[in-house]
């Protein structure tokens, strides 16, 4: 992206308005509780039989509990020094597995695997090793397996690492947001430089493949100043993989953001400028651009899938593992298969009632049609490869691309007239800083995307 530098910060302002991430399409707010609990049990039992029951799959799980509240937060998590409690979910997530584990071809090997919230690491030693030894007795993983845990590095120690590593992860993702000591107040998340330091040290000399570490720009007292010298801090440091995030503010979902004083947070101008700033750096250093807010090593898997074409998208982000269907576990947590989704309960005492039974945790879902699978494979081609392919979509789903698309293809001119998009007759392709627009272009092929922002309060944080 060398081109970056000339960016006109006008044209990001135009296009900085809401819009959903493509996490999934359709995305998660036209979830419904029509598809319940019976409806994800038939699907699995479905897809367990004739030829998917051969095929990868990927597992999630989701550990809610924090030991404190970071005030960015946006996840679904809950603060709570109580191990008892913590046990507790423990054994009802073990519970949830052996409820579904009958239903799914002991012919299907785990892929992929990742564990979120919440702070998985906020578990002890011993509680790691018992649940992930669990899993692996529950479950056949490939050699080959991408493993990877969500880290904390605050109160964690050589051991919680050693222990994600015993029960097979070999990757991480820490969370750092930004090493500014008055930022770090402002939001209860005081990490120094050097604990995060540390527990990179340890999970090098230990083995994991790939490191990620996670940033967020817009939150308060950030300066276009201060959040360089983070960066600088980053680039040092060298992550195989680094993800910037522009921070949600969404208090009207997550009550505890109203904290933050609007006059100590960047204003929007600002955020594009260190949006910019931020780009030039991990980019002037080597790091090559993937999409959205991605950054990777060029030896690093994500950036060779995304060159062989192969980098895919689902609700842990971008992935190198495409296709496989995601089984997850644990409250809110979102399974993801070729024509459902399934969101389990969000609230926890729900969710235990639930897993008591021994049905399925399912609150909402989805079923999609076929025009839902065309714009999902137009969407994702766009999201991960900047592209879409005509002639692939056309010989997938047997239509003719500009006939099908002939209503949502004018929406595509203002970004062409701003040369941030080239529309072709083979292929749609972003140019140049429209890498930092495509939730914007995805957003015109968005069939669902009316009917969501008819409703009176915002569903979505900004683009840029």
């Amino acid at each position: 992206m060398s081109n970056f530098s000339e960016i006109d910060l006008e044209i990001l302002k135009k296009y900085n308005q809401p819009g959903p991430r493509y996490t999934s399409y359709p995305t998660a707010p036209l979830f419904s509780t029509d598809f319940t609990a019976a409806d994800f049990t038939q699907e699995i039992i479905s897809t367990n039989a004739g030829d998917e029951s051969a095929s990868d799959i990927s597992l999630y799980f989701h550990f809610p509990f924090c030991e404190s509240l970071c005030y960015f937060c946006g996840c679904n998590m809950m603060v709570s020094r109580d191990r008892k409690l913590i046990n507790e979910y423990n054994e009802r997530l073990k519970k949830e597995i052996d409820a579904l584990v009958p239903l799914i071809s002991k012919n299907r090997k785990v892929s992929q695997m990742h564990w979120g919230g919440g702070t998985p690491s906020y578990l002890t030693p011993d509680e790691i090793r018992d649940v992930g030894e669990y899993i692996k007795s529950k479950f056949d993983f490939a050699e080959d397996i991408e493993a990877s845990v969500e880290i904390d590095p605050r109160g964690l120690t050589f051991e919680h690492i050693k222990a994600f590593r015993d029960v097979g992860f070999n990757r991480t993702s820490l969370g750092v947001q930004d090493f500014n000591p008055q930022v770090q107040e402002t939001i209860n998340r005081i990490q120094p430089e050097d604990i995060t330091r540390q527990t990179i040290e340890w999970a090098r000399e230990l083995g994991f493949k790939s490191i990620n570490l996670d940033l967020i720009y817009g939150l308060p007292y950030q300066t276009l100043e201060s959040f360089r010298q983070t960066v600088e801090t980053v680039i040092d440091i060298s992550p195989d993989r680094i993800a910037v995030f522009n921070y949600a503010h969404v208090p009207w979902l997550k009550k505890h953001q109203n904290i933050f004083k609007v006059e100590t947070m960047p204003s929007p101008d600002d955020r594009l400028v260190i949006l910019k700033q931020t780009i030039e750096q991990l980019v002037g250093s080597g790091y090559e651009y993937i999409g959205l807010d991605h950054f990777a090593k060029p030896t690093d898997e994500l950036a060779i899938a995304q060159k062989n074409n192969t980098l895919y998208r689902n609700f842990q982000g971008y992935s190198t593992r495409a296709g496989t269907d995601v089984y997850a576990f644990g409250v809110s947590a979102i399974s993801q298969f070729q024509d459902v989704y399934a969101q389990n309960l969000k609230n926890i005492k729900d969710y235990y009632e639930r897993v008591e039974t021994g049905k399925a945790a399912t609150n909402v879902g989805y079923r999609m049609t076929f025009d839902d699978h065309v714009r999902k494979e137009t969407i994702m081609q766009l999201m991960c490869h900047l592209q879409i392919d005509k002639r692939s979509i056309e010989t997938r789903f047997g239509i003719d691309f500009e006939t099908y698309f002939a209503a949502d293809l004018p929406k595509l001119d203002p970004f062409i007239a701003d040369e941030l998009l080239e529309n072709n007759s083979e292929r749609i392709f972003i140019k140049g800083a429209g890498k930092l627009i495509i939730r914007n272009v995805a957003m015109c092929f968005d069939a669902h995307l009316a009917e969501m922002t008819k409703v009176n309060k915002p569903v979505f944080s900004k683009t840029v």
